[in-house]
């Protein structure tokens, strides 16, 4: 059935929009610097999957980063979940139907959110390509055309914390994230540097990544009072969402659950046990566009606003959360989607520069850049083709 078949009585017609391949990249792109160290892994190259859809009317990319100690799923686990259940599911199917596509997703692989992002972001920009609209269109469009971006200051010295800073406040950035774990003595150091070196002007955000017990979390939610934080980022175990409540009426700054959310269920039992003040949310890790946003719906319901970003990944992941960001009065400024300024090189014919610290809202056609399929073989390190 044609384009113009498809509308046959209707004032518009809707594209056909039928899946005939699916693509699937593994991509490693260098970071910059030393690389990504956390508790879990070391790593020099961002392990990235790449999707591209091929439909009746053209291609779609959609773009995940997992990460271990970020992603439930590891990135091989993300691969299996596309290559055997995902994509063969959706062959055939009309990328112009994005919830009948998530709905059949979610029978397929109701855990495989990383992969399922990835499939239902190429759906989005095939349709946003067929419509020539931005992918923020097909999200009831944007509220608001220029986003700022978080910086972010990891478990470094008190000293190095403070210039780092200044750095990125004289860069342009308003906000910044800084790293707890440390200890509550070397943590309550380095945010209480990094206020009196960027002074009031700068909002700062604690992110404690669930490493302190209930009674360490409110010694040093009180002790950081003086810093005047935005907000304090998971400072209990993710499971335990008695105690992080209990951490929330006993300290003075907002309380953002992050590791407790994995999905809307998830959320409703944060909003029911008064856990939170903030809650973070990640395309990726909810499970696509559509997901994030009507979680993101949920929370603005119970009155709790929300930060949007994974700290790191290429161009096309990051516009994806830019896109849901732009879509909504709800999602506070400061995107903690900074993947970009880790890397050295994306896919992308031209690499995203958030490194003033904002970035204006996409109004291209779909996502708004465009994948350099010459970068997209030079860093490819597995591909898998499926066809109908």
């Amino acid at each position: 059935m044609s384009a113009h078949q498809a509308g046959t009585g209707s004032a518009t017609a809707r594209p056909a929009l039928h899946i005939r391949a699916i693509e699937i990249f593994r991509v490693a792109v260098p970071l910059v610097g030393e690389g990504f160290r956390n508790a879990y892994a070391h790593s020099v190259d961002q392990h990235s999957i790449i999707v591209r859809i091929t439909t009746d009317e053209g291609i779609g990319y959609g773009n995940v980063d997992p990460l271990p100690g970020y992603s439930a799923a590891s990135i091989d686990q993300s691969l299996a979940a596309l290559r055997d259940t995902l994509a063969p599911a959706l062959l055939g199917m009309d990328a112009a139907q994005p919830n009948a596509i998530l709905a059949t997703m979610e029978t397929q692989c109701p855990q495989g959110y990383e992969a399922m992002a990835a499939l239902e972001m190429a759906c989005l920009d095939a349709l946003a390509n067929a419509l020539k609209v931005p992918v923020c269109t097909l999200l009831g469009g944007a509220v608001r055309h220029t986003v700022g971006f978080n910086a972010w200051i990891g478990l470094v010295d008190a000293g190095h914390a403070a210039r780092e800073a200044k750095a990125w406040q004289a860069r342009g950035f308003r906000s910044a994230k800084i790293k707890l774990g440390s200890g509550v003595d070397a943590d309550c150091a380095r945010v209480l540097a990094v206020r009196a070196a960027v002074g009031k002007t700068m909002a700062l955000r604690a992110d404690a990544n669930a490493a302190y017990s209930v009674a360490d979390s409110i010694a040093l939610g009180r002790a950081l009072a003086p810093a005047e934080l935005q907000l304090l980022e998971q400072p209990v175990a993710a499971d335990d969402l008695a105690g992080l409540a209990e951490v929330r009426r006993a300290v003075p700054m907002p309380i953002m659950a992050d590791e407790a959310i994995t999905d809307h269920a998830s959320l409703i039992d944060v909003i029911r046990a008064g856990a939170a003040d903030i809650i973070k949310l990640k395309v990726m890790k909810q499970g696509g566009l559509l997901r994030t946003r009507a979680m993101i719906d949920t929370a603005a319901a119970a009155g709790m606003p929300v930060v949007i970003g994974h700290g790191f990944g290429l161009g096309i992941s990051t516009l994806a959360e830019v896109a849901v960001a732009a879509s909504t009065h709800a999602v506070m400024d400061g995107l903690e989607a900074v993947g970009p300024l880790k890397m050295r090189d994306d896919i992308c014919v031209s690499p995203l520069d958030l490194s003033g610290g904002t970035l204006q809202v996409p109004r291209h056609i779909g996502w708004g850049a465009m994948v350099d399929p010459h970068k997209l073989q030079q860093y490819q390190v597995e591909y898998v083709s499926i066809r109908a």
